[in-house]
């Protein structure tokens, strides 16, 4: 039964087939990718990061990202976003304008994490998406920005959370419809979790807010637990708990899309996913890169009430 402090339902978007894959040391098969994606979007899941249109050079994982988008046959209510880094992946993705429905974009709520993963300063970066964003809403796509290492920076410690609210003071008065608070190294705890979106839920009430946790040191579903109760209601995850962050090393996968469904199904919130179907995509893709991966839900499978476990 559904905690009365819970939403009684949530948004899901499954990152795993571009986070996921893009950390990923072997490219995996366009023909797989398309296998998978087509997998995930039968599941429920209604949003789906299934690309990123960067340098080939700079992360050859996602290089057959309109490959991808070409081949893949999801159903017509499945809402599939791009990553974009900068205006020429702007200008490449409109290419296949018509295969998908919105884009990402991103930069980091430190300076040193932003030099280290894009070799940028913030303002250099909000001043790229301060003129990019623009450009994505009158092409007609939606825009979600994210802002990484939101809750706590490997390099600098701590980040001021009204830097960060600064931030998305910009983004939001350019355009972006939907910020995502990225914890990019799994640094956040619950505590500053509740305290941050109850802030920010107030500050930002015509945003929709999204919450993208990482498991890198076991807290990621005790943070969606205290996002949920500060009202958060759009999270995002990755199928096997794929991922991580390029930078620093150690910064392991996302939380587990079928972990996560699993916790919110088991206290009543609603997410329209077919939990046995995810967990069967998920098991694909452990094949696809032959090894365990780190979900916990893949080898459990879902919670069997009154079943005898031998």
């Amino acid at each position: 039964m559904s905690s009365d402090s819970l939403p009684s339902s949530v948004r899901i978007r499954e990152v795993g087939p571009r986070d996921g894959f893009q950390n990923e040391p072997e490219r995996i098969d366009t023909a797989d990718k398309v296998r998978l994606i087509d997998a995930l979007a039968r599941t429920g899941l209604k949003r789906i990061e299934v690309a990123s249109f960067v340098r080939p050079d700079v992360i050859p994982q996602l290089a057959d990202g309109d490959e991808v988008l070409a081949a893949i046959d999801v159903p017509d209510d499945v809402q599939l976003q791009v990553l974009l880094p900068n205006a020429r992946g702007l200008e490449r993705a409109l290419e296949v304008r018509d295969r998908f429905h919105g884009v990402g974009v991103f930069l980091s709520g430190s300076e040193s994490h932003n030099r280290a993963n894009i070799n940028r300063s913030v303002e250099e970066s909000l001043t790229g998406l301060e003129a990019l964003i623009p450009r994505v809403r009158e092409a007609g796509l939606r825009c979600a920005a994210t802002v990484s290492v939101a809750f706590g920076c490997p390099y600098e410690g701590e980040v001021p959370r009204e830097r960060v609210f600064g931030i998305v003071d910009r983004l939001v008065a350019a355009g972006a419809q939907e910020i995502g608070f990225g914890d990019t190294t799994g640094m956040a705890n619950p505590l500053q979790v509740r305290g941050y979106f109850a802030e920010a839920l107030q500050r930002f009430p015509d945003v929709e807010l999204t919450a993208h946790f990482h498991n890198t040191r076991g807290q990621g579903l005790a943070n969606v637990l205290a996002a949920l109760e500060a009202g958060v209601t759009s999270f995002e995850s990755s199928f096997g708990e794929l991922g991580g962050c390029p930078v620093p090393k150690g910064a392991t996968g996302n939380i587990a899309s079928e972990d996560l469904i699993s916790m919110l199904h088991e206290m009543g919130v609603d997410t329209g996913v077919s939990l046995d179907a995810l967990i069967d995509a998920a098991r694909m893709v452990q094949e696809v890169l032959g090894r365990p991966l780190g979900s916990h839900t893949i080898v459990a499978g879902p919670v069997a009430w009154g079943e005898r476990v031998a």
